[in-house]
């Protein structure tokens, strides 16, 4: 019996231990790391809202933003930072550029310091992308993911897609793409008519199609039904991004834990599937690999057989969240920049005359080619302003692992630091009084001539992280607008709202009717 008491005495004793443990680290968790963060930062000069227990500035961030997209912009507008990033313009409003907000109980520093920024990208093996919520892992996970070697071989293998001498390969799925979209516009546009058309679903739609076709050749039907359901996946993400993420919660069966994961098992079949026809086509020595899976595949093979070891390769696993990727960063960064550049197109007719006058005088009515694409002057000066007014990406973020020093700042491990793009590239101490207006002009001389050599403005990111993507981006971009400038004239529709808003991208929250005449 005694035996049987001293058993109950040491369980209930190693069961009260662990109970306090697990306490204990909840604690310090929501309460007494963050506080003793807060006490260090503030120490060193930097200041925000004091850290309140579990959700930080979550909520006030969450419900601003709510509030601003309550309400429609100016269309000569185009200080897109009140709308998007509202509560970081409060913080900073409040305490300065040296300041920080509180995402859960992380802080986030703001860094706005051309050096510093230059620093933090150069450094890509100590400023880290943050893991955040695990349920982010059922959306995308590949090369922009990944961290230190893992990310360096993957980087390796996945550049030759990316060559400029591959991506001239890809022109006629480019072109074969917007040839679809545009005979659909004509369709409904009469000749020395008018139809309004609303832009956004057809883009998207553009951009579907050619990393569909660049990315899957032959497969290309199986590769659109792969976006749609990467598209849904994409809301059920952006959705868990903006709520305090709790250890667990993912393994709930709650009604969106179980449609990401049930979505994440169809796209990743329908890949794997893809994958298996190519790997037996090219055992049969029948495979193209001109798309980016066969060159993404061969590269992969490449450099297994260079070490004689499938461990400096990829497996299937890896390559199927690899082409998940191609889908998110190809298309919904590619249909935006597009959008945002034909509305401002259409609200400025004098630069779209130029830009329509430099196309016609390159390539009258024929087919764009590569080397003509690239002589464009007018129509890059537009692209670049159009992404430095209407960035796809409006902040980016990185977490340190190791206690480091960054200018003067002493920063703790588990603090993340925040490049707000959007604030950067509106700054009129950066840009001059006219940041906020739409002046291509100041691309004039290239990119370097406009920061003055500065780390202002990188929409496709900077340093060794920079996209892989941003030359085929550049080039699908470049030849949608010349075969748009080619075929019509576009202005504003009277419905047309101005509202930008952020869902993972920065995408039109009524649409974009332009109205289009035949030219």
């Amino acid at each position: 019996m005694e035996k049987i008491e001293m058993i109950v005495t040491i369980c209930c004793c190693a069961t009260a231990i662990t109970l306090f443990v697990c306490l204990w680290k909840v604690l310090n968790w929501v309460w007494f790391n963050p506080k003793k963060l807060e006490k260090l930062l503030r120490k060193q000069g930097l200041n925000g809202n004091s850290y309140r227990l579990l959700y930080g500035d979550m909520k006030d961030l969450s419900g601003m933003i709510k509030e601003a997209n309550s309400k429609p912009m100016n269309m000569s507008d185009h200080n897109l930072a009140p709308r998007m990033v509202p509560f970081f313009l409060e913080t900073i409003k409040k305490y300065g550029k040296k300041s920080f907000i509180w995402m859960g109980p992380r802080p986030q520093i703001l860094i706005m310091d051309p050096e510093l920024i230059k620093e933090v990208l150069s450094k890509n093996y100590v400023y880290q992308k943050p893991h955040g919520n695990p349920l982010g892992t059922l959306f995308v996970q590949g090369l922009v993911s990944y961290e230190k070697d893992k990310w360096a071989k993957h980087r390796k293998i996945i550049n030759p897609a990316f060559h400029l001498e591959k991506l001239k390969h890809m022109l006629p799925a480019f072109y074969l793409s917007c040839s679809e979209m545009l005979s659909k516009w004509e369709d409904v546009v009469q000749v020395e008519g008018s139809h309004e058309i609303d832009v956004w679903p057809h883009l998207q739609q553009l951009t579907c199609d050619v990393i569909s076709r660049t990315a899957f050749g032959s497969s290309y039907e199986e590769g659109r039904k792969i976006f749609e359901l990467q598209q849904e996946q994409a809301q059920h993400f952006l959705e868990v991004i903006r709520s305090v993420y709790i250890p667990g919660w993912r393994f709930l069966p709650t009604k969106r834990n179980r449609r990401m994961k049930e979505i994440k098992k169809d796209v990743r079949s329908s890949i794997r599937g893809i994958i298996d026809k190519r790997l037996k086509a090219m055992e049969a020595g029948n495979a193209d690999n001109e798309d980016l899976l066969g060159i993404l595949l061969e590269s992969n093979f490449k450099e297994i057989e260079l070490h004689g070891n499938k461990d400096f390769g990829m497996s299937i696993e890896e390559v199927i969240e690899e082409c998940k990727l191609f889908y998110f960063a190809g298309a919904e960064t590619t249909s935006v920049w597009i959008l945002w550049t034909l509305v401002l197109l259409s609200r400025y007719p004098d630069w779209q005359a130029r830009a329509r006058e430099e196309v016609l005088q390159v390539f009258g009515s024929r087919k764009p080619d590569f080397d003509g694409l690239n002589h464009l002057k007018v129509v890059t000066m537009i692209l670049y302003e159009s992404l430095r007014l209407y960035s796809p990406i409006t902040v980016l973020a990185r977490r340190i692992y190791e206690d480091i020093t960054l200018g003067e700042v002493s920063l703790p491990t588990g603090v993340l630091v925040s490049l707000p793009i959007i604030l950067l590239h509106h700054d009129k101490d950066i840009w001059g009084e006219d940041a906020n207006k739409f002046n291509p002009e100041r691309f004039r001389e290239g990119i370097s001539s406009a920061t003055k050599g500065q780390v202002t403005y990188f929409p496709f990111a900077w340093g060794p992280r920079i996209c892989i993507g941003q030359n085929f981006a550049m080039l699908e971009a470049k030849m949608t607008v010349c075969m748009i400038l080619q075929s019509f004239f576009f202005e504003l529709s009277p419905s047309y709202t101005h509202a930008p808003q952020s869902l993972v991208t920065t995408q039109p929250q009524y649409g974009a009717p332009l109205i289009f005449h035949k030219l």
